[in-house]
């Protein structure tokens, strides 16, 4: 990612979905206006997810995901529908394509699945100028379905207007979308120290992209935002005019942070920001007071969204798991997944705990809270559990 594109987390996701050859890949090139997805009459062609970032018109910054057909019952299809529904599960808005069959169990079971994830869904009956009786078509897929479909033909160009209007009409009314990272917590001219540690961990030559989107929203409101190290907060806070409004810290930092904050200024960490911007507050912290109950012979997950090769002082792979060593015993297991790799079943888990999920969508970290809540697996996030563990939870600041 370049810092002058819009980061795939902050993009609207639209995920193609249907069977086999019945004109997803088709669709997304007409509606991209260039060949996105290949095409092809081979059962089969489109594996993983065809992931591919976009600027569409009154869409804006979106990502168009073109998914495996759901019923690919090649060698490896059952790994193909199982990447499917992983994408299924990051999209902010649906588009389920439907042809000429004879039932559509499939696909009211995808639909099912979107309704209960609250994800928007335009239904299009694809290569509608093949279909001997349109109006016939339509109305059983109403019935089965209990959606409308819109005709669509991406030879002919029909219909992708109105796919793209639906879309847009969509977008425009969802209620999840992320909100502001900081909230209430920052108005214009409000003066904020932002504490990132530059170790071994950090990228060289530039900032990780929580810290890049929290200064990037302060400079948006006007505010006035300053940047050190943690060994130069003092000295920082001592050359400025006057304590400032918010001090917001790397999560890894939090305890030597909280002991030098001056009377009246809040505190907050960048973790804890994207948390309540991207998850349910609420689960989170109940999620993080689990770790008073855990023993020796609990199992804890550590999720990271992204992929990276381990770093000595990974705070995911080393820090946490030290961290929490050092509250329940040497025995506790924990383990470390990166990236798509989200256990389906979570019941062996005691507890999860997420990054701050910088590279998903708000709907992402949704469906995997949704998925632990409904195993009954408490879950929460770096920066939740970091200052519980060292007893700061209740004086840190929520936007």
């Amino acid at each position: 990612m370049t810092m002058n594109t819009t980061p795939q987390s902050l993009r609207t996701h639209i995920g193609f979905f249907g069977r086999c050859n019945v004109g997803k890949s088709s669709l997304i090139n007409a509606i991209a206006g260039q060949s996105v997805a290949i095409v092809s009459d081979v059962a089969g062609t489109t594996t993983d997810s065809v992931v591919k970032s976009m600027e569409i018109g009154a869409l804006g910054a979106c990502v168009l995901i073109d998914t495996a057909g759901i019923d690919d019952s090649s060698p490896l299809g059952e790994m193909r529908r199982e990447q499917t529904m992983r994408a299924a599960d990051r999209c902010d808005m649906a588009v389920v394509v439907c042809g000429a069959e004879e039932d559509y169990g499939l696909e009211r079971g995808l639909v099912e699945r979107f309704a209960e994830r609250r994800v928007p869904v335009v239904v299009v009956l694809g290569k509608c100028d093949m279909l001997i009786s349109p109006a016939e078509r339509v109305g059983r897929v109403e019935r089965e379905l209990g959606v409308r479909p819109l005709l669509v033909s991406a030879t002919n160009n029909i219909g992708i207007g109105a796919v793209v209007e639906s879309l847009v009409s969509h977008r425009g009314s969802k209620s999840d979308a992320s909100e502001s990272l900081t909230g209430s917590l920052v108005d214009a001219g409000d003066r904020v120290v932002l504490v990132m540690p530059q170790d071994e961990s950090a990228p060289k030559g530039r900032l990780i992209l929580p810290q890049v989107q929290t200064l990037r929203e302060l400079l948006d409101k006007h505010a006035i935002p300053t940047c050190c190290q943690p060994e130069e907060l003092e000295s920082t806070l001592r050359g400025l005019s006057a304590n400032p409004k918010l001090i917001i810290t790397d999560s890894q930092v939090f305890g030597y942070v909280a002991q030098r904050v001056p009377e009246g200024t809040l505190l907050t960490s960048f973790s804890v920001l994207l948390a309540c911007s991207k998850g349910d507050r609420e689960a989170f912290m109940k999620g993080a007071k689990v770790i008073d109950s855990l023993t020796v012979q609990s199992r804890v997950l550590i999720a990271e969204a992204c992929t990276h090769a381990p770093q000595s002082e990974d705070i995911g792979r080393v820090k946490l798991p030290a961290m929490l060593r050092r509250r329940v015993g040497e025995g506790l297991r924990v383990d470390v997944v990166g990236g798509a790799d989200f256990p389906e079943d979570l019941t062996p888990y005691d507890l999860v705990i997420h990054c701050g999920a910088c590279m998903f969508t708000r709907r992402h970290v949704l469906s995997r809270l949704a998925t632990a809540e409904s195993q009954s697996v408490p879950m929460t996030n770096y920066g939740f559990a970091i200052a519980h563990l060292q007893g700061i939870l209740d004086m840190v600041a929520f936007p």
